[in-house]
């Protein structure tokens, strides 16, 4: 179908399609599986997967499709029962959780978190203090300074003010941590309590909080990270059972949740949103963070690689625990995961991604990022981004396609005009 769009500002995205999706049971090992090969996966390539992750130090890798396992591995002494630390990927429970006692009524994310951690839980002053929201915990935007010697630090010495709320986004452990005593203040229940109640009873998920220096981190066996992507995955759905019913809550944990760095949620990184931004900078890089994967993928991603990444357009869900040594969000290490799962999935070849980063007409090669003008039909799996440097407007003055499959996006207040013709197959 022939589409021409004359709007300034355009989103598109293939649409995905809807799955079944298979529930394990709530108690013992008991999960289906499904053969790769009848998936029409290259087999033979899995051992190249495999072999990678075990280099980078990997403890367990899991991939649902649809719900059901298509592959597992272990690594060295490493079982099926073995537990070990989310990291921050634990964060997107926290996030979970928020939601759910919003909805029970114990608190509103608009509260100021003052409510529910005493007046000077910070080093600010009463009014700068009063201007957190249990939100801008949620959106690492509290203004508060992570540039402190140590950004987890949650005495109030170690939160001082930087910037007013919501005007600077900067990803800082400390306001993050203190959500847990949000929920327990809230609730009157400790966090394990709540989290079993609110999580684990009803969805099968083992696993406990504890207190590691200043930070609150999840431990839990493989297998129920897995069950927490494919709960999100469905969203807090677990097989009939509706555990969160704010279908806005959840639109907004998985959506951008601020202008700044639209690649987060609430405490979610979400892939093909045109920029993102990375701990201990302000710089916004154009493009995806993990071009490989699918441009509707989200994750929870935590320090040495603790993923769980959900791509709803493949039905896919994809858990990586282990050691790697790549920072605190290592996003090169979910990238090069998908990169490898393509090549299982017998998509060999690369995804492109072209950036749109001056100011003017679409086929001036000066326009886009390494001078990598987008060709006339773009295939299936390649994205472009608008993303023009300041004030800058992306004008389209050819013919352009999108086949089905690839992906045009916008970042938001960006311009893009048509003058020539765009068609979306």
């Amino acid at each position: 179908m022939r589409k021409l769009l004359t709007t300034l500002c355009v989103f598109i995205c293939i649409a995905a399609r809807s799955q079944t999706l298979y529930f394990p049971p709530l108690v013992g090992n008991t999960w289906d599986t499904v053969a790769p090969s009848s998936l029409g996966w290259c087999t033979e390539r899995i051992d190249s997967l495999y072999n990678y992750l075990e280099q980078q130090n990997s403890k367990a890798f899991i991939v649902l499709k649809d719900g059901k396992i298509a592959l597992e591995k272990y690594f060295g002494s490493f079982t099926q029962d073995s537990l070990w630390y989310w990291a921050s990927a634990g964060k997107t429970i926290t996030s979970y959780l928020i939601g759910k006692a919003q909805e029970q009524g114990y608190l509103s994310i608009q509260d100021t978190s003052s409510k529910y951690l005493g007046a000077g839980w910070t080093g600010c002053t009463r009014p700068q203090e009063d201007s957190i929201t249990i939100r801008h915990q949620l959106t690492m935007s509290t203004g508060l300074n992570d540039g402190v010697p140590d950004n987890h630090c949650t005495l109030p010495s170690c939160l001082q003010y930087l910037a007013p709320v919501a005007s600077r986004w900067a990803y800082h452990n400390a306001p993050y941590t203190l959500l847990e005593k949000v929920i327990t203040q809230a609730t009157g229940q400790g966090i394990n309590v709540y989290t079993q109640s609110a999580l684990k009873t009803r969805t099968g998920i083992t696993g406990l909080w504890a207190t590691v220096g200043y930070d609150n981190v999840y431990y839990s066996k493989p297998r129920s990270m897995a069950r927490f992507g494919l709960f999100i995955q469905n969203k807090c759905i677990w097989n009939n059972d509706t555990l969160l019913h704010d279908s806005v809550y959840i639109h907004d944990m998985l959506n951008t949740s601020q202008q700044l760095n639209y690649a987060y949620g609430y405490l979610w990184w979400l892939n093909g949103k045109g920029s993102y931004m990375v701990p201990t900078s302000q710089v916004i890089i154009p493009g995806s963070y993990a071009p490989a994967a699918p441009a509707d993928m989200f994750a929870a991603i935590g320090k040495n690689g603790q993923i769980v990444s959900i791509a709803p357009s493949k039905g896919l869900v994809v858990v990586r625990m282990g050691d790697a040594d790549e920072g605190e969000v290592p996003f090169l290490l979910c990238d090069n995961i998908w990169q490898r799962l393509n090549y299982v999935m017998c998509n060999s070849a690369p995804r492109n991604t072209y950036t749109f980063i001056g100011t003017g007409n679409w086929n001036n090669t000066l326009n886009w990022s390494n001078g990598l003008v987008p060709p006339a039909v773009l295939p299936a799996g390649d994205q472009i981004v608008i993303y023009p440097l300041l004030n800058g407007e992306c004008v389209l003055n050819v013919n352009q396609t999108i086949s089905t499959g690839a992906g045009l996006f916008v970042v938001a207040d960006k311009k893009l005009k048509v003058t020539g013709n765009l068609v979306v197959q």
